[in-house]
């Protein structure tokens, strides 16, 4: 059914078919469809259940920050069976993003790039949005907090952005994301450096402990260039200050700015230009960065495993990597609002074919 309705969005701009997809989802939602919904897409079972940061989670399945950029969906998530969402990214200033065309579809590669540069109505507003939608929802929601893509926001600004963010959001948030790696603001990748690291993580959690003491926050980590490299100091460095300043887990990764490894036709990924790549080219290299997250940490630390997953298998995989939850968001693009049921039957299966009792007994086994 689903390759039909992918037919005709896929004749349509990507972000127009993202809006009206947004827009049936809001429809269903409005229209109190989760009942029908749940029956064609839930699957729930406790194997899959766990439990992190204080809070429970149905399934390690949950969709990734970008989908639903304003909180404005947060109860139509449960219906297609997320464990858990992600919103954002949010900024502390609202933000109209970059001139379109800013997303394109890689079809012979299953990937997207995107250049959206941020847009979101601004902290307030979906703060205010969160506190309207969130009581109707029944899975934790974590929130990505960015720096507002803009020419005056940089350095000791973008810190302090990062800090209004979260002072007005955290305590709506079963985690907050910082969002350390994101390709599309105006500098791009402000804070992966540890000395520009260490002066945000040092202001965030001075204002957790002031606001939101009880808020785990992860960082977003941007993709390695490869899922061969075995040593890496500004990755152990980073590691190092996560440790030392309590952060209390992991996202990754982000999206990547090379190109590396795609069958699509140099020519047209020229004429796209720059952005942020997602999708299944980014699975091994995620899957390493999950691995090596894992190991640094020695599995002190929850990781989120974002990037190409697209099956039971691939998700099967980060989690045996180290990653405690996984997140989706092209495979929603290229198979539909399906998938997540097809993952979650399928990692059941995985776990039954190999002797586990529960989703958390896999997890880290292949790290070493």
């Amino acid at each position: 059914m689903y390759d039909i309705l992918r037919s005709a969005l896929f004749r349509i701009a990507p972000e127009q078919a993202h809006y009206a997809a947004a827009c049936a989802a809001r429809t269903a939602q409005l229209v109190r469809a989760g009942g029908a919904l749940e029956k064609m897409f839930g699957f729930e079972d406790t194997r899959l259940e766990q439990a992190l940061w204080g809070n429970t989670f149905s399934s390690p399945i949950g969709l990734a920050a970008g989908f639903d950029k304003n909180a404005s969906l947060v109860p139509f998530w449960p219906t297609l069976g997320f464990g858990f969402a992600e919103v954002g990214s949010v900024t502390a200033y609202s933000s109209r993003g970059n001139p379109k065309p800013r997303a394109f579809r890689l079809i012979e590669d299953e990937a997207l790039i995107n250049r959206m540069g941020l847009n979101n109505k601004g902290v307030r507003s979906i703060s205010r949005q969160l506190r309207r939608t969130a009581p109707r929802s029944r899975i934790p929601i974590g929130i990505n907090i960015a720096s507002t893509h803009g020419r005056e926001i940089t350095g000791n600004s973008a810190v302090e952005d990062f800090r209004m963010s979260f002072k007005t959001i955290a305590d709506q948030a079963a985690y907050i994301a910082l969002n350390i790696s994101c390709p599309n603001t105006r500098d791009g990748k402000t804070f992966e450096d540890p000395e520009s690291l260490e002066v945000l993580l040092k202001a965030i959690m001075e204002q957790r402990k002031k606001s939101a003491p009880d808020v785990p926050v992860l960082l977003k980590m941007p993709p390695p260039v490869s899922d061969r490299i075995v040593f890496d100091s500004t990755l152990r460095e980073t590691v190092r200050l996560a440790l030392e300043y309590g952060i209390a887990g992991f996202v990754a990764t982000n999206t990547a700015t090379d190109r590396e490894g795609l069958t699509t036709p140099p020519a047209r990924l020229r004429a796209i230009g720059r952005g942020g790549l997602s999708g299944r080219p980014l699975e091994a290299r995620a899957t390493h960065l999950v691995r090596r997250l894992y190991r640094l940490t020695e599995g002190a630390l929850p990781i989120i495993g974002v990037g190409g997953v697209f099956s039971a298998e691939d998700a099967y995989r980060k989690l045996r990597a180290g990653a405690s939850l996984v997140q989706i968001y092209t495979a929603l693009v290229y198979r539909g609002p399906g998938v997540v049921r097809d993952i979650k039957t399928g990692l059941v299966q995985l776990l039954e074919n190999d002797g586990f009792d529960s989703i958390t007994d896999v997890v880290g086994i292949d790290a070493a």
